[in-house]
């Protein structure tokens, strides 16, 4: 198993060498809201062009993967349904392994997952006095109380209950919202007991993706820790981590192990320059990355050169921080590092 982080890195090159397909997560990404993301559209058209396939993965379960596919396009980008790997595809997926097929399911959740049940084969009901044979749940802003009190009382019978996703919060155009993960909580917490999860953080999208895309050195690009960045690391994909969506300088530098990206981009114009070698001193006290140096003293992580990029010195501090094996509360970190 590879190393996490960016110490995995000794040889400078840009993120594209070596892969056969880009894998993009959306909401973050690509774009927030209805709108796109600067640069993401005339990057990610750019590695079309330089003959990379591109595929997408969304675990919004809100939307089919033609409408995803319909809101790409209307960007500019080649993008058809075949191109996007949603979460509900890998939940019926799954699903088709815990039921008989064209069993009845209970549906907690919008259009995506019920078009991919309905391809899958599977009967739909909302009502949990029609006996259904596994709940199925994933985020659409329609669910509420009723639609979560179904799916309470038909797993009061003990049957299988698959989610899409448990993401706590979801970027939109009005900022940061409350997303599938704390919709699924408020069933947990009725019934005292957890899905089988299909999306990111687990592998079973990832699966899905390598699976569609027949990919043998993919390359993943996500915009927060605890779904993108773990879950193509649990999958052992190379991922690149954007500054354009949920997380941020603060919580990169607090990364946990198994959360920590091999790349730190600004934007997505940064996949064709070539990412500069993370350089540890022999006694691994000091980290430099091109002329941004962050060393450790005691408690104190100091910035001894600032360089000419902020972004170097974010990687610098990443990699000083992650390489010492200490707990980010334990140190004293300059505000001015992620402020």
């Amino acid at each position: 198993m590879r190393l996490p982080g960016l110490l995995s890195r000794n040889v400078a090159a840009t993120p594209l060498d070596g892969i056969d397909i880009v894998l993009a997560d959306l909401d973050g990404v690509v774009y927030q809201g209805p709108d796109a993301i600067e640069h993401a559209v005339e990057a990610l058209e750019q590695v079309s062009a330089s003959g990379l396939r591109v595929g997408y993965i969304t675990n919004n379960a809100s939307r089919t993967d033609v409408q995803v596919a319909e809101h790409l396009s209307s960007f500019g980008l080649g993008v058809s349904a075949p191109d996007v790997v949603t979460s509900p595809q890998a939940a019926v997926r799954m699903l088709a392994g815990l039921v008989p097929a064209g069993s009845l399911i209970l549906v907690v959740g919008g259009d995506g997952l019920v078009d991919e049940l309905q391809k899958g084969g599977f009967s739909i009901t909302r009502t949990a006095a029609d006996g259904p044979a596994a709940v199925i749940q994933g985020f659409s802003p329609d669910v509420g109380w009723k639609h979560l009190a179904e799916a309470s009382f038909a797993l009061k019978n003990d049957i299988p209950w698959v989610a899409t996703n448990t993401d706590w919060t979801i970027p939109v155009s009005g900022g940061i919202a409350p997303g599938n993960g704390t919709l699924v909580s408020a069933v947990h917490t009725a019934v005292g007991k957890l899905p089988v999860v299909a999306g990111k953080p687990e592998v079973a999208i990832f699966e899905e993706a390598q699976r569609r895309f027949e990919a043998e050195n993919p390359l993943f690009i996500g915009d927060r820790l605890d779904t993108d960045i773990l879950g193509a690391n649990r999958a052992g994909m190379p991922v690149v981590h954007v500054l354009t969506g949920i997380d941020r300088a603060k919580q990169l530098l607090a990364a946990k192990e198994n959360e920590r990206p091999q790349f730190i981009l600004q934007d997505l114009r940064g996949l064709f320059l070539p990412y500069p070698v993370t350089v540890m001193s022999q006694e691994n006290s000091r980290a430099t990355v091109g002329k941004a140096s962050v060393r450790l003293v005691g408690n104190d992580i100091q910035i001894v050169k600032r360089g000419d990029s902020e972004l170097d010195l974010l990687r610098a501090a990443c990699a000083m921080i992650w390489n010492s094996g200490r707990a980010i509360y334990g140190l004293n970190v300059p505000t001015e590092l992620y402020e």
